[in-house]
């Protein structure tokens, strides 16, 4: 599995004109599910995810986790991060899990971070979506189980 994870100050995931989910202060998490990924990589992304300590103390120094902090992720499910790029201008998306395998590795990491107490946010699996954020530092983290 392969998470990009962004410290927001906001964001908000559309589908068409609707909104289907939202944050305030917290974490977006971009998530894909690769063709070998199994129910240990979705505990070990979820342990990370959540306590990963990138939000600032009173020093400015990262010290805090969104469980820590007790703040808000809005996870949205993103097969293109399976992407290969490395031969020719279209992107290969043959590492990517199928779609029966990724939503409920996906779905399952969902239910693992509302477990940690944590409120979630979802976008909507296979569906086109809108995303918007606004990126608090910029702090982008790149985990890949």
């Amino acid at each position: 599995m392969k998470a990009v994870i962004q410290r927001a100050k906001e964001a908000v995931v559309k589908v068409e004109t609707e909104v289907i989910g939202e944050i305030e202060k917290g974490l977006v998490v971009l998530l894909g599910v690769g063709e070998d990924d199994q129910q240990q990589d979705v505990e070990y992304l979820v342990d990370k995810t959540v306590n990963l300590r990138i939000f600032a103390n009173q020093e400015g120094k990262m010290d805090f986790s969104a469980l820590d902090l007790d703040l808000e992720v809005l996870i949205i499910p993103q097969f293109t991060l399976y992407g290969d790029c490395s031969e020719g201008r279209r992107p290969d998306f043959n590492q990517a899990a199928g779609p029966t395998k990724a939503k409920q590795l996906y779905q399952d990491y969902v239910q693992a971070v509302q477990e940690s107490g944590l409120e979630v946010a979802t976008g909507r699996f296979g569906a086109m979506m809108e995303v918007e954020l606004v990126n608090d530092g910029p702090v982008t983290i790149v985990l890949d189980s």
